[in-house]
């Protein structure tokens, strides 16, 4: 009898979900959190791919002019007269340190056989192509973290006041190291595009699926780490710059097979399966590893629109007249993507692949040149209409106008940082524990407004001190109010997860 109740009961066996509804209503918005993740995380990808291509057409089109308005001013500096102590203007003389470096950097690549370097690297291994490739992928990373230190130190070098003259010497090395750094990291760029050149033109395509099946091995190594908001916005970040430095690398790969094959517009779609292969693998694995990160870390996807939103602050921040910095290293300092070695490499392969002869052709080359200034501006137009919509959206617009604070070294900094806390409400005791007071009412609405509690110019300087957890009584707020503030942070560790 015992049996026979025993199998009427699983048969009959019903369920009462309507019982522990919270628990499930969660799960279900984890699944809806996921299938947003691509949409939003692709919105955040676009908008600052198209920032870093701003950044990158800049060297191309107005530096150029900018670095022949400040020479043409050094030149006619007697007809005006000597109204200031500078000679140039702290702008103008940056600008020429970057020109100066890419001519000579230019130049000390025409050294470097690209040819010779192919049949080197393809006379490996599969194995051992691929061991160079990801030694290739963390030195990239490591030498990206320390070469915007580099040119900031050589910019602040020759523009800050010297009270003796001998002052202006030290310029000459930090100039040397800055050259150094762009040429070593135009040659290990050369190098990974040479690298992927060589996995498109073998035979079975195995080392290029061995260097594709790579990247979800970065998928192990990131989801199942803890992470939080900040970090997440490193690593979305650090993302946008590999994807961005990932098209320039199929870009010259391209140019280095066309050339080989006389340009014959029928091998390009030999190459176009592999190239949307890469493409495709990159997406999908930031799209898997970025679901995965933010269903178990609990962050919601609109996490996303903030990322979007602290990123178009920053360009707007450089339009206004009292900007720090030059919108192009607020790029560099923000994802960890430098132009310069970049654009260095990408000159000296179009020049050594393309041959310019004739009238005809130096008249091309000048339409082209106007072609990529139009682009430029209209990309520049477009990014500052949509950069100034989603910062109306956050509701960040009040920091724009915010008197600038400057500090100072020591005491000031501290008390700089103090009253920055004081105004997003946070309060120490004397154990050194943090509270929050006056705390707004959880509103859908106000989300992107906690992001954001600093002036325009909190974003460019990172505080030293080891920022302190902030209990949050609301599970709604628990991942929304970070640490650190978003605009906080100016530079990323791109090789880890920690934010320094």
């Amino acid at each position: 009898l015992s049996l026979l109740r025993f199998i009427s009961a699983e048969l009959t066996r019903g369920y009462f979900l309507e019982h522990n509804e919270a628990k499930y209503t969660e799960r279900r918005e984890r699944v809806y959190t996921c299938m947003r993740i691509p949409k939003e995380l692709e919105k955040l990808m676009f908008f600052g791919i198209f920032l870093c291509l701003d950044a990158f057409l800049y060297v191309f089109t107005l530096l150029p002019l900018r670095v022949f308005l400040a020479m043409f001013r050094f030149i006619t500096l007697p007809c005006y007269g000597l109204r200031d102590r500078r000679l140039l203007q702290p702008a103008q003389v940056c600008d020429i340190l970057k020109g100066v470096i890419l001519v000579i950097c230019y130049f000390m690549m025409h050294y470097v056989d690209y040819s010779m370097m192919y049949h080197l690297i393809r006379g490996q291994s599969v194995i051992k192509l691929y061991i160079i490739y990801n030694m290739l992928e963390v030195a990239d990373r490591l030498i990206s973290s320390f070469g915007q230190d580099i040119l900031d130190a050589l910019y602040w070098t020759a523009t800050e006041p010297k009270e003796r003259k001998r002052a202006h010497i030290g310029v000459i090395p930090h100039f040397f190291m800055a050259v150094l750094y762009v040429f070593l990291h135009a040659i290990l760029i050369m190098v990974q595009a040479t690298t992927l050149n060589v996995a498109f033109n073998s035979h079975n395509k195995s080392l290029l699926t061995i260097m594709m099946s790579n990247n979800f091995v970065e998928i192990k190594g990131s989801v199942f780490k803890k992470f939080e908001k900040n970090n997440l916005f490193q690593m979305s970040n650090s993302d946008i710059k590999e994807r961005f430095t990932n098209y320039v690398l199929l870009l010259i790969v391209c140019l280095r097979n066309m050339e080989q094959f006389s340009w014959n517009p029928d091998h390009l779609w030999v190459l176009f399966p592999d190239v949307c292969m890469v493409v495709a693998s990159e997406i999908a694995v930031d799209i898997v590893k970025h679901a995965f990160i933010t269903k178990f870390n609990d962050i919601t996807a609109d996490v996303y629109s903030e990322y979007r939103a602290s990123l178009a602050f920053d360009l707007v921040s450089s339009r206004q007249k009292n900007a720090y910095t030059d919108y192009s290293d607020s790029v560099s300092r923000r994802m960890g993507f430098i132009p310069l070695p970049l654009a260095v490499l990408l000159i000296r392969v179009v020049t050594s692949s393309i041959k310019v002869q004739g009238v005809l052709a130096y008249v091309c080359v000048v339409l082209f040149y106007c072609g990529l200034i139009s682009l430029k501006v209209l990309n520049s137009i477009v990014l500052l209409g949509k950069s100034c919509q989603y910062v109306k959206e956050a509701k960040m617009e009040e920091k724009l106008f915010n008197p600038v604070l400057t500090a100072t070294p020591g005491k000031t900094a501290g008390k700089q940082q103090s009253m920055f806390k004081s105004t997003q409400g946070i309060s120490t005791d004397e154990n050194g524990s943090t509270s929050v007071t006056n705390q707004p009412v959880h509103q859908k609405e106000n989300t992107p407004s906690l992001l954001v509690t600093s002036n325009s110019d909190q974003f460019l300087t990172t505080p030293d001190g080891e920022e302190k957890d902030i209990s949050q009584d609301s599970s709604e707020l628990k991942h929304r109010s970070a640490k650190k503030d978003l605009l906080e942070i100016d530079r990323f560790t791109i090789c880890g997860n920690r934010i320094d």
